[in-house]
């Protein structure tokens, strides 16, 4: 197989997609990338060490094995794509689904399959819409809608049957907050029995399972009870991109002034507030500090949700320092009001799940990942083309990003054990190029002209800086020279939805797309075109 050679740089194919274990060779499974991305065996205990609610979680050697092939068809379809093998990738999409499509119902822990059925479906289709996002870019910013704006103005009867269990609940269960016993936590603890309520809060808890390992490792290093994680629950459903009406962002819906002070840094670029990790790192602190302004943590969650100064009037207005002696007297904000209750139901159901249902949850895997600092403006479809994964995904593990080209300097997430290879690819590209050019997967079949096409540029264009690129093979992989412009800003925000597809339907939805990997895109449009200029076009 040639291998084109960039004339600004030599683009050595083997050693950037070694770390991802697609080198040329022998095809191997890779235990670099994370579970959601890359196939990895399936290894018991490790499963339990990056996410100790799974720890319990029983085990069968067919579900392992079904697992283990899984992931070796789903890593050799991935390298077959990558090497231009459309077909074959289908084929290996298409087993790595089977596998995993007939597992018997009764195995004792069909849940691990349905996670990585899931998973897999998941990124089958990102690849089969997205086509590696070749030519095409987001231009549109997408957020989602804070929960808490929703369920903090709401109104519920108080259900004073369920007084006795949860007064014994509340007496039985260690809590690094307060767990007491009231009619709004009770009216709050029916809601969430209802099918509405109880949507809203499996959404959250199965979404929180990609967040969980990392929110318990920050609160333990800060020092806060680890019940704080359910604030995050309230807050946003764990969505990293929430936004809510009064412009609070983030998991931890921080408004712009908090957030900077917790050194938080928002550009025209980039948000922190969106970014899970360091959002939750200043959430952590900012309750910290609450905490030792008031002693009380109850009243440092009020004033999370309503600032501090409220509070204090309200103390002062009254005289009571006491959070539901405020909550009588009318003292503080309505959502506030029911902001504390909220927390503390969610903490009681979700300590003592087997009372309402919520012992078999089935919780995202957790994000796996690593940072790497970049050199040089780089467009987000340049890092995807890098990275070898869907735009989209990239997109997920940076949400705090938030528009098409990531600053120099920014640290981005890339999956767990990709980065040096990653970072050789990107810097494959000349630096001031980087903000545009892309990197380009030859398949089977495909003409210079076709290529030039789909990236609205001429043939002679990508001549000029591919050594070799008039005789083609599949696997090689072309610079392709474009000049970006930034499209005009458009944000959507989207209504959060709780409802969640059943894993059967969601098995038979990615059968299909495995069946259509090399055909036609899915009528789902992810990405539109994006406003790009070929290097030729310049006048």
């Amino acid at each position: 197989m040639a291998i084109v050679q960039p004339a600004f740089a030599v683009f050595l194919v083997s050693s950037a997609l070694a770390g991802l274990g697609l080198a040329a060779g022998p095809m191997e499974p890779s235990s670099a990338a994370p579970a959601v991305v890359t196939a990895v065996e399936s290894d018991p205990a490790k499963e339990a060490a990056a996410d100790p609610s799974h720890a319990n979680d029983p085990h069968s050697a067919e579900a392992d094995d079904r697992l283990n092939r899984a992931n070796q068809h789903l890593t050799f379809g991935r390298q077959l794509y990558f090497k231009g093998d459309l077909e074959g990738a289908r084929r290996e999409f298409d087993a790595a689904v089977n596998s995993l499509l007939n597992a018997p119902e009764n195995l004792p822990d069909h849940r691990r399959i349905e996670r990585r059925l899931d998973e897999i479906a998941d990124l089958i289709y990102r690849f089969d819409v997205e086509k590696l996002g070749a030519g095409e870019s987001v231009d549109a910013v997408v957020f989602d809608q804070a929960p808490i704006d929703v369920i903090s103005h709401m109104t519920f009867p108080v259900d004073q049957s369920l007084a006795p269990k949860v007064d014994r609940e509340v007496k039985d269960t260690a809590s690094g907050i307060p767990l007491e016993l009231s009619d709004p936590v009770l009216a709050y603890i029916h809601y969430f029995s209802t099918d509405a309520g109880r949507n809203t809060l499996l959404s959250g808890f199965r979404r929180g399972g990609r967040y969980k390992p990392m929110i318990q490792r920050i609160l333990k290093e800060e020092g806060v009870p680890q019940e704080l994680i359910y604030l995050a629950q309230a807050e946003s459903g764990f969505l990293p991109r929430a936004v809510s009406y009064k412009s609070a962002a983030g998991m931890w819906q921080f408004i712009a002034g908090t957030g900077q002070l917790y050194s938080l840094s928002r550009t025209a670029s980039y948000d922190e507030r969106f970014d899970p990790e360091r959002a939750t790192r200043a959430a952590a602190r900012h309750l910290k500090d609450l905490h030792q302004r008031y002693g009380d943590w109850y009243l440092a969650l009020a004033a999370y949700n309503c600032g501090a100064g409220n509070v204090d009037r309200a103390v002062e207005r009254t005289g009571y320092a006491d959070y539901w002696q405020l909550l009588k007297l009318h003292a503080l904000p309505k959502e506030t009001a029911n902001y504390v209750p909220i927390i503390v139901a969610m903490t009681i159901m979700a300590k003592n799940p087997q009372d309402y249902g919520l012992e078999a949850i089935g919780e995202d895997d957790p994000l796996s990942y690593e940072d790497v600092a970049l050199k040089a403006p780089t467009n987000v479809s340049l890092i995807a083309d890098a990275a070898q994964q869907p735009v989209s995904f990239i997109r997920d593990l940076n949400p705090a990003l938030l528009g098409n080209v990531a600053p120099e300097g920014y640290q981005v997430h890339l999956p767990k054990g990709s980065g040096q290879s990653t970072l050789a690819a990107i810097e494959s590209v000349p630096a001031a190029n980087r903000n545009a050019w892309r990197l380009h997967h030859v398949t089977a079949g495909e003409t210079l002209d076709a290529i030039a096409k789909e990236y609205h540029t001429r043939p002679a264009s990508i001549l000029a800086v591919n050594d070799g690129a008039d005789a083609l093979d599949a696997g090689d992989v072309l610079l392709i020279p474009a000049v970006y412009h930034e499209p005009p800003k458009h944000v959507q925000t989207r209504r959060t939805s709780t409802r969640r597809r059943t894993a059967s339907a969601r098995s038979r939805q990615a059968h299909g797309i495995a069946k259509t990997a090399s055909g036609d895109p899915s009528p789902r449009v992810l990405h539109r075109r994006a406003a790009v200029r070929t290097a030729s076009s310049r006048g």
